[in-house]
């Protein structure tokens, strides 16, 4: 559980998207937090304290002179403890309140007096006009200038019959936002380039040739990298999996697709980490139709080699180290020594092994990190922990790369 231990204070301001808090503080709880709810008195028009109450399993403060508080100064004693205030949603008074620090009930009281060290991220949430307008940009402009965190708005249809920007991020994806903001930023301002899952050559227009790479470790990978600050493209081949929040993704099926988006990408990138399992062969006398069976038969296919991608991304780094090469093996035998001998092949500095038949669609994997010096152990743990560490690493290394250069 990524929030395990964390105190969160989490506000609601008036909006019909009260709704969302409901799920969001369920989120949060069941992922380790300690969820403490304020609500503005136009909130409690929208969704009541009782059910917050219940889905938080604390009392809800709703006012500013409550008794409830040895001291009656709940504006201080609500975030003293606290990991982190977040406003979902906040509405667009509420955020010229900030922008001004408004003190004029206890939720905008708790927020100016919360201390420094308690980070302070909102949720906006308010029609596409109102989001749009000039007045609330400033704000939200001179919010962003104090420090505070804006999650989002998302875009789409609103409860108004309007659609655009001002839709309150979906629980899910701010929970992933709170937690991303718990992590170190180690890539930030660095651009980080990830494929993941497996590529799919056509046989047929039904049939193809794939393997049985579920995409997990390399989603996980993307999601650390933009959790650590970096900004994320994946290049995914076919796969079940939801995209990691804010990050760009770019889909394709087959080798020679993934080989043309990533070359056409790579410019400008700090990083690539090619956690794919790229088909090595495609078929070259694929059929335009369905092939039928006929009695007695035979499928006689030709095939050819797919372009080395990870091999011509090395090929481009420049004189000052950019961008730095990850690849990702996966064998089913002899990974110490196939993987060392991979690395020093395909010319990059660090190769990450692993067992294929032991990974491929499982939530939890162990890896070997092979480089100059030698090999590492990652222990078995589950994928987004693996991600972050390798995060880390790559992180390391880079700065170093840096350092050098």
């Amino acid at each position: 559980m990524d929030l395990k231990g964390k105190r969160i204070v989490l506000g609601l301001s008036g909006g019909v998207a009260c709704y969302k808090a409901a799920e969001l503080c369920r989120l949060l709880s069941k992922e380790g937090a300690s969820v403490q709810v304020v609500m503005s008195e136009a909130a409690c028009h929208f969704i009541t304290p009782v059910t917050m109450q219940a889905l938080s399993g604390q009392p809800v403060y709703t006012d500013q002179w409550d008794g409830r508080i040895a001291n009656n100064m709940a504006h201080i004693d609500l975030t003293r403890e606290a990991d982190a205030v977040l406003i979902a949603p906040c509405s667009a008074d509420f955020i010229r309140k900030l922008a001004h620090g408004a003190c004029d009930d206890l939720l905008s009281t708790l927020c100016v007096a919360r201390p420094a060290r308690v980070p302070l991220m909102i949720a906006p949430a308010m029609n596409v006009e109102m989001w749009q307008n000039p007045a609330t940009q400033r704000n939200v402009a001179t919010v962003r200038a104090d420090g505070v965190h804006v999650f989002g708005p998302g875009a789409g249809a609103q409860a108004c019959g309007e659609t655009g920007l001002g839709r309150m991020l979906e629980p899910a994806e701010l929970m992933e936002e709170l937690i991303a903001a718990f992590q170190p930023k180690v890539l930030k301002g660095r651009r980080v380039l990830i494929t993941a899952g497996p590529t799919f050559e056509a046989i047929d227009p039904v049939r193809g040739i794939t393997n049985l790479s579920s995409g997990k470790m390399g989603y996980a990978v993307a999601r650390a990298a933009r959790e650590a600050g970096a900004d994320v493209i994946l290049v995914s081949g076919p796969t079940t999996l939801p995209t990691p929040h804010g990050v760009q993704r770019i889909d394709v099926k087959s080798a020679q697709q993934m080989y043309d988006v990533v070359m056409g990408a790579i410019g400008g990138q700090h990083v690539f980490i090619g956690v794919a399992a790229v088909a090595d062969w495609r078929v070259v006398n694929a059929s335009d139709h369905k092939v039928k069976k006929q009695e007695g038969a035979s499928l006689d296919l030709k095939f050819a080699q797919n372009p080395d991608i990870l091999a011509s991304v090395a090929s481009t780094t420049t004189l000052s180290g950019w961008p730095y090469c990850v690849g990702f093996a996966a064998e089913s035998e002899n990974l110490v020594e196939y993987g060392a001998s991979k690395r020093i092949k395909k010319g990059i500095p660090l190769l990450v092994g692993n067992i294929g038949h032991h990974t491929f669609g499982s939530d939890d994997n162990e890896i070997v990190l092979f480089d100059d010096t030698g090999h590492t152990v990652l222990p078995r743990a589950d994928k987004l922990t693996l991600a972050r560490q390798l995060i880390s690493e790559i992180a390391k290394r880079i700065e170093m790369n840096s350092l050098l250069t």
